[in-house]
């Protein structure tokens, strides 16, 4: 518990050790940390203790047990750096995307599956590192990283062929009806429909096709469509259609791989390095 005592600690470097969740007295989330080094040790998850460290800029806590990232991770909105590499993490929580200082995300060997879209709010973001994981795809919306300056993805079982359709199932009645009122601009007020009908309405997602005026909620088709990255590469991108009979906003009906090549690019300025091997 000393240590809560160095009320002016900036830096706290504590690699390779046998630190785990347990070894952080309760008030270690007062100090005025900038920098923290928990990597080599036996961490399971992050202590809640460090994301009440609200002056912290770079969190590190790679090579650790770690399974999951706690949304409490949003707290740490001066972060500027976050490695948390070799782990067992599976998912990325959305509200990763809530911290707008961050320039570096290092997930790299790790066993994340999916890239939530939500990580298109990280403005600042100059560095994402994902190479061995499980992915097999990206989100459309990663292309909204505009300050993203490299982006490494080796090491993922990212697919090679193009992927037409995915399954899509069937929208409820209820999505039906939601369609419609918000498709045709049906006027609606609160005194109207029962509180949990006038909130569902509020989560309509617009199509991303330009020339469809369709919107959906749960159901929707997903495609993967191959975006050429600064005229090198050709990642994966899933794309989110109301339904089977519209096509992508980025080609109509490609009709072989060579024409999905030419579907959409970034321009070679954007990304300075794109690590897929």
């Amino acid at each position: 518990d000393g240590i809560t005592r160095l009320t002016k600690l900036k830096t706290l470097l504590a690699k390779n050790n046998r630190l785990d969740e347990f070894s952080l007295p309760k008030e270690f989330g007062s100090l005025q940390l900038e920098v923290l080094n928990f990597s080599g040790n036996r961490f399971e998850e992050i202590p809640l203790q460090c994301t009440k460290l609200l002056h912290l800029q770079s969190l590190s806590l790679g090579g650790n047990r770690l399974k999951s990232i706690p949304a409490e991770v949003e707290h740490l909105t001066s972060l500027e750096m976050l490695y948390l590499g070799g782990n067992f993490i599976s998912a990325i929580p959305p509200e990763v995307a809530n911290l707008p200082s961050l320039r570096y995300l290092v997930l790299c060997d790790n066993r994340i599956q999916s890239v939530p879209p939500q990580l298109t709010r990280l403005h600042s973001l100059r560095s994402l590192s994902l190479h061995n994981n499980l992915l097999t795809y990206l989100p459309r919306e990663i292309l909204s990283l505009v300050h993203l300056q490299e982006l490494s993805l080796r090491g993922n079982p990212l697919v090679v062929r193009f992927v037409k359709e995915m399954t899509y199932d069937p929208p409820s009645l209820l999505e039906l009806a939601g369609r419609t009122i918000k498709s045709r601009n049906i006027p609606y007020f609160p005194r109207d429909l029962p509180s949990n009908l006038f909130r569902y309405l509020d989560l309509a997602s617009k199509c991303p096709n330009p020339k469809c005026a369709g919107v959906y909620f749960d159901s929707c088709v997903r495609q993967i469509k191959f975006v050429d990255f600064c005229g090198k590469y050709r990642l994966p991108l899933m794309h989110y259609l109301c339904s089977p009979e519209c096509t992508s906003p980025c080609s109509s009906n490609p009709q072989s791989d060579a024409e999905s090549e030419e579907e959409n690019s970034v321009p070679a300025d954007r990304l300075q390095r794109v690590l897929l091997g």
